[in-house]
């Protein structure tokens, strides 16, 4: 019986055994997805398949430069437990695929599952099994992001949080001590107050427009004459921008400037020009399933 490539995709999926392995076992099956099930089970993959369906939304977010601080990542990877999270053999794979990505540049998710990590002989998706066979719990490699140029990463929490800002600066000014500490400030700002976009440009027009029908709606029922409807609202919106904006918000550590007065403020100081270009802002488990243990249900399970 045949089988596709969607098939292969599937037993991926089902079991959380990798692309390969999972042809392997249909093409021995003849495409038979119970019997390439049991197969991989048979071939000592049985831990992996189980544990593949388990919620894995703790792990950390990671980002780093390289040496030459001209290229960057951040990248996501989670794990069922907090506890092996801070694991140092999971925090080393974590760190090797970082090393992975900002050398070989993989250009997305599946491209970097197939390539072969840094300092070993095994591709990233091979050494995830391996990583969930030996400490024994779910391991997903969720999402990263690359840059490359005048590049700045942050930690936050020890992995809660991770960002990248890439900006765009001549290099003598991007060597300078003040601009470092600049760059790590717009970082923290990022992780701190959670930017939605860089300016106004950023946002897109049907978000302004939704926000603007909903604003007008409330001045409207505020019982506010009309032909001063649209100033208020367009007070309102600039207040809007000021929240979701990273240029417009108020710096965190002087709210009387904006974060643009604070890059100009900084590029005069350092007799050049200063523009943020971009950002990544990664929270670990965001928009994941979390997993609510019942105590009780765990002893009961547990004795019987």
């Amino acid at each position: 019986m045949a089988f596709t490539a969607k098939d292969v995709a599937n037993l991926r999926e089902k079991t959380g055994c990798g692309m390969m392995d999972c042809k392997k076992a249909l093409t021995e099956a003849d495409g038979n997805m119970d019997a390439a099930m049991d197969i991989l089970r048979e071939k000592g993959l049985a831990a992996a398949t189980k544990k593949a369906g388990r919620i894995a939304a703790e792990g950390v977010a990671y980002a780093t430069t390289n040496e030459a601080g001209n290229v960057g990542v951040v990248i996501e990877v989670n794990a069922e437990t907090d506890f092996v999270a801070k694991n140092a053999d999971f925090q080393n794979f974590v760190k090797t695929c970082a090393d992975t990505i900002l050398d070989k540049n993989p250009a997305d998710m599946d491209a970097l599952m197939k390539t072969v990590a840094n300092g070993t002989d095994m591709t990233v998706e091979a050494l995830v099994q391996d990583k969930v066979l030996t400490i024994g719990e779910n391991i997903k490699v969720r999402r990263f992001e690359r840059y490359e140029g005048v590049v700045a990463t942050y930690i936050h929490a020890a992995g809660r949080i991770g960002v990248m800002v890439k900006f765009d600066t001549a290099d003598e000014i991007a060597a300078k001590p003040e601009f470092k500490a600049y760059a790590k400030d717009i970082a923290m700002q990022i992780a701190a107050v959670n930017p939605s976009y860089l300016d106004e440009a950023s946002v897109p027009a049907e978000i302004v427009e939704h926000e603007r029908k909903i604003l007008t709606e409330q001045v409207i029922n505020e019982g506010k004459p009309e032909k001063i409807a649209e100033k208020i609202v367009n007070g309102k919106l600039g207040k809007y921008f000021k929240e979701v904006c990273l240029l417009d918000q108020p710096f965190v550590k002087d709210s009387d400037v904006s974060v643009q007065k604070y890059t100009e403020n900084t590029a005069k100081e350092l007799g050049g020009d200063i523009k943020i270009v971009s950002f990544v802002r990664f929270e670990k488990g965001e928009g994941l399933e979390k997993r609510a243990d019942n105590f009780a249900d765990e002893v009961a399970g547990m004795i019987k």
